[in-house]
């Protein structure tokens, strides 16, 4: 198996801080996720993060006009120039303090970008194509006497209008102008959140934080701004050959000097008058300290949108500030923003994690996304790997699609936190456990929870495990040293297992069909093996070096592994309850030592373990996961580590890197460990709570720790998912990147291959391109098969061939438009292969390709589903209005024929 796994897509994460930014076509939203980037499709519905990764979270976006570059900004004032066409990183430019906005100039060729109380002008990057240093700065201004919190540019982009803390609005020229140089404008008593100029138009409108909005009106329009030409050079005296002066220049420089002074006489100078000002606050009567967080305006629609720590919007339209819509969320909304027609608007929410974009004209949600806003703890692939459902501290049971990166479904029945998930052999309903003395089960077709299973005395429930035959749930309890066993189809508690003297911590059933052995381990050191329904309470009892942690069982269900508090994963075969296999893999977790951590880097590795495993499709190798940012791919059989991912290198969470930085290291101790108390009360804290190891457990705003909860591969193989402190990680298996023959031969190449295809030797042909295995090669070979001879050149395939070419037909079954040829393809396969498949060496190999065909057939009979259906209603649209145009040709004719006779008598 192949493990050239790349970072995919960022799910559970839909916004955390920033800005919200519309493409300039309107159909996407731009949402910075921690220290990525997710592009939200409308029009297509799909999300995508980009393959792009910061060192710390992302505060500053802003994407220039023509939609090819984005700069992102993060906390410690990086900035990253991105290519949206190929999704890369081309520079970095560091300003070393923190950016609160960029700015695009309408025109593109410059962008704003204010740093404490100055502004900085630079060129656009899409006009230094091939420079070294696209950052090139070309004006500052720094007449602000606080931070500033706002840029704007006018419509001809030559003039800028900046806000800031100190309550007052400054406005700058680009170029250099004869009738304006700079203007200040006040009128407000708190710090400015925005500015907006009107469309071809001066005329500005400021918004601050306490609800005032001023509306200022231009004497002169944008088109009267005269650029001011430099002065001419003074010309030296000439003499003529005479000897005389010749004054004859210099009374041309007096006339000349004398028209500019009168031109610039005769211009208007720029000054505004301030036409009105209003409260919007004045709209929450009643509700004290309410603060306008975020506010952007729509030129074209004159369209004024506030946001408030109340989580209200309200939409104005101006010049009047006439209120026209108004709606609330729960939490304090931190970002708004317009697309280019003005009739979508996107709000985030950073205290939930949501992003949503409301379509205010017909009121309703074009997208409505929420990740949790607690730590995910859990997830579980669904048996197709279409769906992937997780668990949170908040007590939601999500359903995402991964084809889409979306949330379809939440359940909000439990009241505590989820400790465990998972979806049923047959992808009919999930079964979720909570620290809330409840084991819920939920159905996939009506969305509802159908079962609640309960202990006959409370019990929080820290594990669960489905048997293969979706009819019996266990779960292990925390407090309680016991497992409990229900039935799904009674609803009843069967068997209750007990033998445990310690906290059951996860518990696995025997994936084999038609078993219903189960294993478990706890924090009492042993690993019990049970058949609860066969034989009750009777279970074989191994002793494990240390606490166990975690428990997976193999494909084949002949072997178990557990992970231990040691740091070690082992193995044991089922039958014979022997250690077969041992890795030591604490040092390939790495320390990750916290800022507050008063041990060192190699002490703290002591305490690192693995808390999650799960094999892969074929059994081979495992994957492992625990509390730090690495996850490891094992091999089995050699006990040996094959590969290691970084899961993040976001330095805004803690224990990132190994070491603690120097210059927080002071003669009286690490400045980390002081408290950053405001003087009011309930200001905000910069340390942990003692033992407090999950969420923030009081009003301390404390960086989360990185850590890996849960992990699972995909049954389709190709990807594997990760919960984590960032979201749900998603790594797809990029197999452009791979060259892997099969018995390859000096004589096979691609010219071989395509001289057999024009000999008309398809057999030989399909079998040296599937030797070779080259995607596109065995593309063209196959789409140049007549449908005729499909069944010849597919009936001598050998058996590893015939696994290779399944999944070159499941692949293409969800890229190709050729729907109906390849499925050709897959039923002749599948008729004359199927018997041999069954194969049991090669069993797990084939059913993961089945699974992926399933998969994409599923999701391309959703799709026409919806064209037809699509297609079905407005056929019957169309009906209906002929119907109702014949009727009135109709009554037309009736009465014309009516007035006739009248007219005739």
């Amino acid at each position: 198996m192949k493990f050239c796994y790349k970072f995919s897509n960022l799910l559970g994460t839909v916004y955390r801080k920033g800005n919200l930014l519309f493409t300039p076509d309107g159909d996407s939203v731009v949402s910075p996720v921690g220290n990525r980037i997710t592009i939200y499709d409308l029009k297509n519905n799909r999300s995508t993060t980009l393959p792009v990764e910061s060192r710390f979270n992302y505060t500053t976006t802003e994407i220039s006009p023509s939609g090819s570059i984005l700069i992102s900004v993060n906390e410690a004032g990086e900035a990253h120039l991105i290519s949206l066409i190929s999704r890369t990183v081309i520079h970095r430019h560091h300003f070393k303090h923190s950016v609160s906005c960029v700015k695009f100039s309408p025109n593109g060729k410059h962008f704003a970008v204010s740093k404490e109380n100055k502004v900085f002008i630079y060129r656009s990057p899409d006009n230094l194509a091939g420079l070294i240093n696209p950052f090139i700065m070309e004006r500052v201004f720094h007449d602000a006497t606080d931070d500033v919190t706002c840029i704007e540019w006018a419509s001809d982009s030559r003039i800028l209008a900046v806000g800031s803390k100190d309550m007052s609005t400054k406005l700058y020229s680009l170029q250099k102008l004869a009738n304006f140089q700079s203007y200040s404008l006040g009128s407000h008593t708190d710090s400015l959140v925005g500015c907006f100029f009107e469309d071809n138009s001066l005329d500005l409108t400021t918004v601050s934080s306490n609800g005032q909005v001023c509306v200022w009106e231009c004497n002169i329009g944008i088109d009267d701004l005269v650029a001011r030409e430099p002065p001419q050079k003074k010309l030296r005296e000439t003499k003529d050959e005479s000897g005389s002066e010749d004054d004859t220049p210099r009374r041309k420089e007096e006339s000349s000097l004398s028209s500019e002074t009168r031109a610039s006489q005769d211009f208007e100078k720029l000054f505004y008058t301030r036409l009105g000002r209003h409260y919007l606050c004045d709209e929450f009567k009643g509700q004290l300290g309410v603060r306008l967080t975020a506010a952007t305006y729509h030129r074209k629609t004159r369209l004024l949108v506030t946001g408030y720590s109340t989580g209200a919007f309200l939409l104005h339209e101006l010049p009047d500030v006439n209120l026209i819509h108004s709606l609330s969320i729960d939490t304090a909304i931190s970002a708004l923003a317009l697309n280019r027609e003005g009739d979508w608007l996107a709000v985030g929410s950073p205290g939930l994690g949501q992003l949503l974009v409301w379509e205010w004209q017909s009121e309703t949600y074009i997208m409505k996304q929420q990740g949790h806003f607690n730590n995910m703890r859990c997830l579980s692939y669904s048996p197709d790997g279409q769906h992937i459902v997780t668990g949170g501290d908040d007590g939601k049971v999500k359903l995402w699609n991964t084809s889409t990166g979306f949330c379809f479904v939440t359940f909000t029945e439990h009241t505590a936190g989820i400790s465990a998930v998972q979806f049923s052999p047959n992808r009919k309903f999930v079964v979720s456990a909570s620290l809330d003395g409840t084991v819920r089960a939920f159905d996939m077709a009506r969305y509802r929870n159908f079962r609640t299973f309960t202990s006959p005395r409370p019990v929080q429930f820290s594990c669960l495990a489905i048997d293969s035959s979706a009819e019996f749930v266990a779960a292990g309890g925390q407090d309680v040293f016991e497992i409990f066993l229900w039935s799904l189809k009674i609803g009843r508690l069967v068997e209750v297992l007990s033998g445990h003297e310690g906290p059951v911590s996860s518990i696995a059933f025997n994936p084999s069909p038609a078993s219903t052995a189960m294993a478990s381990v706890s924090w009492d050191k042993t690993l019990k093996l049970w058949n609860a329904v066969e034989s009750g309470g009777m279970h074989e009892t191994v002793q494990l070096s240390a606490d166990g942690l975690c428990v997976a069982y193999a494909p084949s269900g002949q072997e178990v592994a557990v992970a231990t508090l040691d740091g070690q994963v082992s193995f044991f075969n089922i039958r014979t309850s022997q250690q077969t296999g041992s890795i030591e893999g604490r040092n390939d977790l790495g320390s990750g030592r916290s800022e507050t951590d008063l041990i060192t880097a190699k002490k703290n590795l002591q305490g690192k373990a693995f808390n999650s495993l799960c094999y892969t499709a074929d059994g081979k190798c495992i994957l492992a996961g625990g509390q730090s940012k690495n996850v490891c791919i094992y091999s089995v059989n050699e006990s040996m580590l094959i590969k290691k991912f970084e899961i993040t290198q976001n330095r805004s969470l803690d224990a990132v890197d190994d070491y603690i930085n120097r210059r927080k290291l002071t003669e009286f101790g690490n400045l980390s460990l002081v408290e950053e108390r405001e003087q009011l009360e309930g200001g905000n804290v910069s340390v942990n709570l003692p033992g407090v190891r999950r969420g923030e457990m009081a009003a301390r705003a404390t960086k989360p720790e990185v850590r890996v909860s849960c992990l699972q591969f995909s049954p389709t193989g190709e990807a594997w998912a990760a919960a984590t402190t960032e979201g749900l990680l998603v790594y797809a298996l990029d197999t452009a990147l791979v060259f892997d023959p099969y018995q390859l031969d000096v004589d096979i190449t691609p010219s071989t291959v395509r001289e057999k295809l024009y000999d008309q030797e398809f057999s030989e042909a399909l079998m040296m391109a599937l030797k070779l295995n080259e995607k596109d090669l065995i593309k063209e070979v196959t789409e140049s098969i007549p449908t005729d001879y499909v069944i010849l050149a597919v009936q001598s395939l050998p058996l590893p061939y015939v696994e290779k070419m399944l999944k070159f037909l499941a692949e293409m079954v969800e890229s190709s438009r050729h729907l109906e040829f390849y499925l050709i393809w897959v039923q002749t396969l599948l008729t004359l292969h199927g018997q041999r498949l069954q194969n049991p060496s090669s069993h797990s190999t084939v059913t993961s390709f089945l699974i992926r065909l399933q998969k994409n057939l599923n999701k391309k009979y959703q799709d026409l589903m919806k064209i037809c259906d699509f297609n079905k209603y407005t056929i019957r649209v169309l009906q209906n209005v002929a119907e109702h145009r014949e009727k009135a040709a109709l009554a037309l004719e009736t009465l014309s024929v009516n007035d006739d006779n009248l007219m005739s008598e």
